[in-house]
């Protein structure tokens, strides 16, 4: 098989964009790296902090996109025993692990201190090709389209291990806060899990919806009572996933948190939260923040969404579109992620 020598890809010239299409030049995947032909990424609110130029070690021109699938187009050295040309892949935000920091030597690669994300450490897969390392592959069901299975290499396996790593157990009262990209696959994956699922959200609009997602109740975060009224009311959260990048919705629901309850925080916002220890200490209750999670984390998200019919909600854009998905991303008003295709 032929190997083409350009690609095509969006990339910002500069900090805040635009983000316009170039070709590149094809090459070779170098020892423990494999060079992955992209059929779909996601658009996710964390390639901005790139493409704005918001986190240090920014180069430009910058390539974003950590919410890639598509296929092994070829192996480099080191890569043969474990994977093969033609193989189904997704990469993250977990894109490699340096292997020898603090982290890294306890097993905690999601933590690295050198980690390797997609669209920062190197190009991303706003592309029709990336070469990436082997240790951020992530193996991609049948079952899965390129276009379900990218938005779950990062929103996915970002709230599928909030909640699998939580306090909670089958039958416990889990309430999401925000049904929106992160949330409305949270409040399906916590439904699967056996969880009594409880959906949080602006406006009584929204029960509808949340019910249509698998959530055994709804709260109007809007309403007379409070949101941790509101959940006292069910007989207090033992776990509640915080979705939403509002440092304000986040603290809100604390209070409603039962003995030894966990907030777990994936929403993004530089406010600080509103919470005091004396709202911790009594009942025992624990704030931890979450990352997104491994490759192999990544995997047993694509599996689990498979075995369920768990499905992300998705607008696709091919490539050349990128700019306006990227603008639509970050407006607020894509339902709920967009994915750019390269077919």
């Amino acid at each position: 098989m032929s190997v083409p020598s350009v690609y095509r890809a969006a990339r910002a010239a500069a900090a805040g964009g635009p983000l316009e299409v170039v070709e590149r030049v094809v090459s070779e995947p170098g020892r423990g790296q494999v060079r992955v032909a992209v059929e779909a990424c996601g658009v996710c609110h964390s390639d901005s902090l790139f493409v704005e130029d918001l986190v240090p070690g920014v180069r430009f021109p910058v390539v974003p996109g950590h919410e890639i699938a598509g296929r092994i187009a070829e192996l480099g050295p080191g890569t043969e025993d474990a994977w093969q040309v033609g193989d189904r892949v997704a990469v993250g935000w977990f894109g490699g692990s340096c292997g020898h920091c603090g982290p890294c030597r306890r097993g905690d690669f999601v933590v690295c201190a050198n980690l390797k994300v997609p669209g920062w450490a190197y190009d991303g897969g706003y592309a029709q090709s990336v070469t990436v390392p082997a240790d951020a592959l992530a193996r991609i069901p049948d079952a899965l389209a390129a276009v379900d299975a990218a938005p779950m290499a990062c929103a996915g396996v970002t709230t599928y291990n909030g909640l699998r790593r939580s306090a909670a157990r089958p039958g416990d009262l889990v309430a999401v806060l925000g049904i929106g990209g992160l949330g409305h696959l949270g409040v399906q994956y916590a439904a699967a899990m056996g969880f009594e699922t409880v959906a949080i959200a602006r406006g009584a609009a929204k029960a509808s919806f949340a019910r249509e997602l698998g959530a055994h109740h709804y709260v109007d975060s809007t309403a007379d009572v409070s949101v941790a009224d509101a959940l006292q009311a069910l007989g207090g959260a033992r776990a509640v996933l915080a979705t939403a990048a509002s440092s304000e919705a986040i603290t809100a629901t604390v209070d409603g948190l039962g003995p030894r309850g966990e907030l777990v925080v994936i929403g993004a916002d530089a406010q600080a939260l509103g919470i005091s220890p004396n709202q911790l200490l009594m009942s025992g209750r624990v704030v931890r923040g979450h990352p997104s999670g491994t490759a192999q984390d990544v995997q047993d998200t694509l599996a689990f969404s498979a075995l369920h019919g768990i499905r992300p909600m998705t607008e696709t854009v091919p490539l050349d579109g990128a700019e306006e998905a990227y603008r639509k991303m970050l407006s607020g008003t894509a339902r709920f992620r967009m994915v750019l295709t390269t077919g």
